[in-house]
């Protein structure tokens, strides 16, 4: 019996009975008992790391946490009605699926979530990113009917709607999908890609195409639709072209409801340290706008679009459409990206700041059935929300219970209240998100910071934003991560190279151009390059060197290789070099010995056998010289010795040898 293939099959009688079959306490039938009872902690940790609620939710503080949380939840709670209603508009679906995804994802993450204050929810970016598709596979002009009384093309609102929320549930489905899929491989590291630059210029440019795709509710106008590249320009002028005809009432509506949030916000940010939880002022907007509404008639008497009919309780589960899956599936894996990355970074802030850890694979996970759940309850998709987790966090919110409360809001609010909304202006919810995008837009301060601590980086970010504005928010950031990849090697192929000196008594050495007491070492060359060395820039480091040395490392190449082809013996080929390189220097009076010390972990291949035993790199990983010495590196002249931990190390190496060199020289003499 292969007793290795059935060990991990083996339940606690089988090993009884092979341990008696034996007759013997062999290493190996302890090996196996101790197999199958660790296999129940074992169980018992994988399932908690797949559902993190087992393993804190028992261990909750009740005392401590559960007024904040308590506070928290409902505070969210009312922040998500406002928010999960007007979100709903920016994905071109009727606003009470912007309640539905407040609340199933929320607490499919707080089964599944490892993040403790992040609010997870409707977004801006992802609803403007579903509307996107919702409108490209369920255009208005797909249900054009004429009507023979007006004379007039009419829109089928209701066969439109219920398109669109089967395309936006198709989507989510997918994106979460994918999420779960790349948890499961823990492709969490994906989210390195998305530097801080690239998603503040991607959220930037996303927040224009947020604005733009609200401006027909704020003016009251019905732009045509476009889609693809430079749709959003397209728009603009449309929308420039039908200005018009604007809404007299719709704007004026929409100015006061943006005056009046502008000023309570203010008010909030003044008084956040006098009171414990800031003021509702969304939940009060739409309350207040509704009451006007209904007493005015402003539907009737002047045109202004209103929500409309909101249906109470909940939608019973229905899967997504299968044929959708192959036209929305790119969608779905931008989407996928977007929001995890939204999530994580937010997460890791909170978790930093408070001192725990946030698994990023099995928040892909959490996140990915939140979404792919969710598309069977006719949800879209959803990420966490800055404005929400501050909140969340600063009303006194501990753990993901905060979440799951708010989500108890959203409930209590689906199932008897939200009929109430349905004479609340649109105007009034573009306007939320209007206010609500003011510090998305402030981030175009990035510029003047970026300018001064990284180019490179400030390049990213304008590239990022005006991709994604041009492409959309799919293809711009497939194009912004690809721009964001060249920016590494263009990072590699232009480095900065410097000559390096020494601060007086001291083993610290520095740039000769950026510290004015720093000291050149006389007879020794202490050349760095800020990039990774290989096959890409090796020529440009080369004649790098040869710059800052005025040392022609061609001719050196070329004398040694005739040398080698006349077969000399390995102390003349050394002394010829040395004299072959002091007659190219650029004060041919001074013989000097060069020694280069390279980064830490870069290793300079092709100067090391230009310069022989004269150069000694400083500071190596095991794993770099492991591979050097597996593409045979080193010889019998070239060894180990001639690698330090520290480029001190190598200059006091370098005086050492020179001195050396310089008696046997006298002795010679």
């Amino acid at each position: 019996m292969d007793y290795r293939v059935q060990r991990q099959i083996l339940d606690e009688g089988e090993v009884d009975e092979l341990a008696h079959k034996d007759n013997s306490h062999s290493p190996f039938s302890e090996r196996v008992k101790k197999s199958v009872r660790c296999s129940g902690p074992r169980l018992k940790k994988a399932l908690f790391s797949t559902v993190p609620i087992l393993s804190w939710l028992p261990r909750y503080p009740f005392k401590e946490y559960a007024v904040g949380d308590l506070i928290s939840g409902i505070s969210v709670g009312i922040m998500q009605l406002p928010q999960g209603m007007a979100y709903a508009l920016l994905a071109s679906v009727p606003p009470i699926f912007g309640l539905y995804s407040s609340f199933y994802p929320v607490l499919i993450y707080f089964i599944f979530g490892t993040s403790k204050h992040i609010s997870l929810g409707t977004y801006a970016v992802m609803s403007v990113m579903i509307g996107g598709v919702t409108e490209r596979l369920a255009p208005d002009s797909d249900f054009m009917t004429w009507d023979n009384v007006t004379n007039a093309t009419l829109i089928d609102t209701v066969a439109r709607d219920a398109e669109r929320v089967r395309v936006a549930a198709a989507v989510t489905f997918m994106s979460g999908i994918f999420q779960i899929l790349l948890g499961v491989v823990q492709f969490g590291f994906v989210v390195t890609y998305l530097s801080e630059p690239l998603v503040r210029g991607y959220t930037t440019a996303a927040a224009i195409h947020v604005i733009v795709s609200q401006l027909k509710y704020s003016f009251g106008i019905s732009p045509d639709r476009y889609s693809g590249p430079l749709s959003l320009i397209y728009t603009v002028i449309e929308i420039c072209y039908l200005l018009p005809k604007t809404n007299i009432g719709t704007l004026v509506v929409t100015l006061v409801a943006i005056l009046g949030l502008f000023l309570a916000k203010e008010l909030n940010a003044y008084l956040s340290k006098k009171i414990p939880v800031p003021i509702p002022t969304e939940l009060i907007a739409i309350i207040i706008a509704t009451i006007v509404s209904w007493q005015v008639d402003l539907s009737g008497k002047y045109g202004i679009d209103v929500v409309g009919e909101i249906p109470s309780g909940l939608q019973p589960p229905v899967f997504p459409d299968v044929k959708l899956f192959a036209p929305v599936i790119g969608d779905a894996f931008a989407l996928s990206v977007v929001g995890y990355g939204i999530a994580i970074s937010l997460g890791r802030i909170f978790a930093l700041k408070y001192g725990y850890k946030v698994d990023s694979n099995q928040e892909l996970v959490a996140l990915g059935l939140s979404n792919s759940i969710g598309g069977i309850f006719q949800c879209f998709a959803i990420s966490c929300s800055m404005s929400r987790s501050l909140v969340q966090e600063s009303s006194g919110g501990k753990t993901q219970v905060a979440g799951a409360l708010s989500a108890v809001v959203i409930l209590f609010i689906t199932l008897w209240i939200g009929t109430l909304f349905e004479d609340l202006p649109k105007a009034v919810l573009a306007a939320i998100i209007h206010v609500n995008l003011q510090g998305m837009l402030k981030q175009f301060m990035d510029i003047f910071s970026l300018w001064k601590s990284s180019k490179i980086d400030m390049m990213i970010w304008i590239a990022t934003f005006i991709l994604t504005l041009l492409l959309n928010p799919d293809l711009g950031l497939a194009a912004s991560i690809a721009f964001s990849m060249l920016t590494v090697i263009f990072r590699t192929q232009l480095p900065k190279y410097s000559i390096l000196g020494r601060l007086e008594d001291t083993d610290i050495y520095k740039p000769l151009d950026g510290y004015s007491k720093v000291m050149e070492l006389p007879g020794i060359l202490i050349f760095r390059s800020s990039a990774t060395l290989y096959f890409a820039n090796a020529e440009m480091y080369q004649e790098a060197l040869g710059k800052k040395s005025g040392i022609d490392i061609t001719k050196i190449l070329s004398a040694k290789k005739k040398l080698e082809a006349k077969r000399i013996r390995p102390d003349a080929l050394l002394k010829t070099m040395f004299i072959t390189s002091t007659k190219i220097l650029k004060d041919p009076n001074k013989k000097e010995s060069y020694t280069e010390c390279k980064d830490p972990i870069v290793i300079p291949y092709d100067i090391l056998v230009v310069f022989y035993s004269f150069l000694f790199p400083s500071s190596f990983l095991a794993g770099v010289v492991d591979n050097l010495e597996a593409g045979g590196f080193f010889n019998e002249k070239v060894t180990k010795s001639c690698l330090f931990s520290t480029i001190h190390d190598a200059v006091l190496y370098c005086k050492s040898a020179r001195s050396r060199n310089q008696r046997e020289d006298d002795k010679e003499v």
